[in-house]
């Protein structure tokens, strides 16, 4: 299986890691925004050549399927062209910084193309024991978290060329609700930016946010987020149910009744089952172990989207799925 790679950051750097430990997996192509970098990363692999431009990369190279892992300004015509060359692909969240993952679901969905989204919160040990821990609790609210640093990126403080916070990390936290808890139909953020304007230059995003959520089996849902501490803090998901609360964070899951706390370690890296996971799509032509395609990703997507219109508008937004 031949295996194509657009973008040369960490993403792409930590899925090559585990395809080169895969059986019958070779990377053949990477494609970047300079050929300097590119065939930096070429140079790993015995076979693999680097391009600056996808559609030579695609000419010249019959691959299997083709790894995204840009920036979010940087998706749309990389995913068309794929979908035209009927090309399978794995793509890095978010999807985008607008509608257009709208459009390119509905392409996606015409031509029958096998695709997977980098939500691996999906594929945790922990994740799977939080479902069957929920399935005999009533669950009435949930609080999420995404409390760190900035990335020191231009494009990620640039509010138009990442889609801020909520919308490049805090997706992780909405997705996994929508995963544990199901569809969410109303959405009304809070933004604001008042010190990191100031301490990095070009900085357009905000600070701080809390988007209030309403789910369509009636619970509700908090996630707040902030990018102004020195380092990584606190992120994950909590849910408060008439049998204790469940805290899922990346590390593991602890459930806490009264005084009782069970914990569960997390022991699998979710990057490596999704990757097996998509690559035995495409050798068997049966996505269904796939649990974050496209056609779903968009959906967080239109939360994400939504949090931001409310923050600016400050009205709540409905969610028509």
């Amino acid at each position: 299986m031949k295996i194509g790679f657009i973008g040369t950051g960490w993403f792409a750097k930590t899925h090559a890691a585990i395809l080169a430990e895969m059986d019958g997996v070779e990377v053949t192509a990477f494609c970047g925004t300079s050929i300097e970098k590119a065939e930096k990363e070429a140079r790993n692999w015995s076979h693999a050549k680097g391009y600056t431009n996808v559609e030579e990369m695609l000419d010249k190279q019959k691959l299997d399927a083709v790894y995204i892992c840009v920036p979010p300004m940087a998706h749309g015509d990389n995913e068309f062209t794929l979908i035209e060359r009927n090309i399978p692909f794995f793509v890095e969240k978010p999807l985008g910084i607008d509608e257009q993952p709208l459009y390119i679901a509905k392409k996606i969905e015409e031509k029958g193309l096998i695709t997977s989204v980098g939500y691996q919160w999906r594929y945790k040990e922990t994740t799977k024991k939080a479902i069957s821990l929920l399935e005999n609790r009533n669950v009435g609210m949930a609080l999420g978290y995404w409390m760190g640093n900035m990335p020191m990126v231009p494009w990620w403080r640039n509010q138009k060329t990442s889609g801020g916070q909520f919308v490049e990390q805090t997706t992780h936290i909405v997705d996994l609700i929508r995963f544990l808890c199901g569809d969410i139909t109303e959405v009304y953020a809070a933004y604001s930016s008042n010190i990191m304007k100031e301490k990095v230059k070009g900085t357009t995003v905000s600070d701080v946010g809390t988007v209030t959520m309403k789910l369509k089996n009636g619970m509700v849902t908090t996630i707040s987020n902030t990018c102004i501490l020195l380092e990584s803090g606190k992120v994950g998901l909590d849910f408060y149910t008439d049998n204790g609360v469940l805290e899922l964070r990346n590390e593991g899951l602890r459930e806490v009744k009264g005084n009782q706390i069970l914990e569960y370690k997390e022991l699998v890296n979710p990057y490596i089952e999704e990757n097996k996971i998509f690559l035995n799509a495409i050798k068997t032509g049966n996505p269904s172990q796939i649990l974050s395609n496209y056609k779903d990703a968009v959906i967080t997507h239109q939360v994400t989207m939504a949090a931001n219109q409310s923050a600016i508008s400050g009205q709540p937004i409905l969610i028509r799925i």
